[in-house]
């Protein structure tokens, strides 16, 4: 039997296709135990076959649907029940919601699902996690998060608001933990503009595609697979990086009192102590 005692334990979110998937194979080539976290399962399944294909091991799958802070919940506890230690924790499942839709636990689709989901699954197994990564992205330009009123972005919707504002609270998340948890790197990242399910689900973002330059899965992946292997000593601890380096995101993205109170704000939303 393989000695796996000196692997390391690497989950990812939104595991299924695009950044996760491809950071996933990336990961299982270098010789990580990786555990793939998806929402659908028969795409879960298609992406395990993908790294058991190109890496040699079956990884393991988790299938939790982040619009449902009870899946969480689930995920966290089957986590913690099977590892003793994650190693790194990639916060990957995002998506960009064309429609207001409000969540079964009463908030704004994109910030649950891309803040709110990942943010409880972090607090949850925090005592278990090694290193943190989570994927933003520059639309944080167009954020306009409010922590008193999380919802604030269904009144006159527009989806890359919202998708903006919930890749803010992200930045901010990651610099916040940073501070709070000094013992556990954080690093956020943007991935550039990438080709993923995306554009195949929203007719708008699939125009947008088409107009802008892309990158495949694979290259946007890049950032997260170093952020996860780099000596911490050589980054900078709570930092957002493009391209494998450090960049200054918008002074709403690092306003340590704005990440403050959307901490407290996040907390009491998802029902954990602060």
């Amino acid at each position: 039997m393989e000695d796996l005692t000196e692997r390391r334990t690497v989950v990812v979110t939104g595991a299924s296709s695009g950044i996760g998937l491809a950071a996933a194979v990336d990961l299982a080539r270098r010789g990580d135990r990786v555990v793939l976290v998806g929402r659908d399962p028969a795409r879960l399944r298609a992406a395990g076959e993908r790294v058991r294909e190109c890496c040699g091991d079956q990884p393991e799958l988790f299938r939790a649907d982040f619009a449902v802070l009870d899946d969480v919940r689930g995920l966290a506890e089957r986590l913690r029940a099977t590892y003793d230690r994650i190693d790194v924790l990639a916060n990957n499942a995002g998506a960009i919601v064309l429609q207001p839709v409000t969540t079964v636990d009463g908030f704004e689709l994109s910030m649950q699902a891309n803040h709110l989901a990942p943010f409880l699954l972090t607090n949850l197994l925090r005592d278990r996690i090694g290193r943190m990564v989570v994927t933003a992205s520059g639309a944080h330009r167009s954020g306009v998060l409010d922590p008193d009123d999380l919802n604030a972005t269904l009144r006159r919707y527009r989806p890359m608001r919202a998708y903006g504002t919930s890749k803010q609270a992200n930045i901010l998340f990651t610099a916040e933990a940073a501070r709070r948890w000094p013992e556990v790197p954080a690093y956020s990242f943007h991935p550039g503009v990438v080709r993923t399910r995306f554009g195949n689900e929203s007719r708008l973002v699939a125009v947008g595609m088409r107009l802008l330059p892309f990158r495949s899965p694979e290259r946007g992946a890049e950032t997260l697979v170093w952020l996860a292997n780099q000596d911490p000593s050589r980054l900078v601890h709570g930092g957002y990086y493009a391209d494998r380096r450090l960049r200054r995101p918008l002074p709403k993205a690092a306003h340590p009192a704005l990440a403050a109170r959307l901490w407290s704000a996040s907390a009491k939303a998802v029902g954990i102590d602060a």
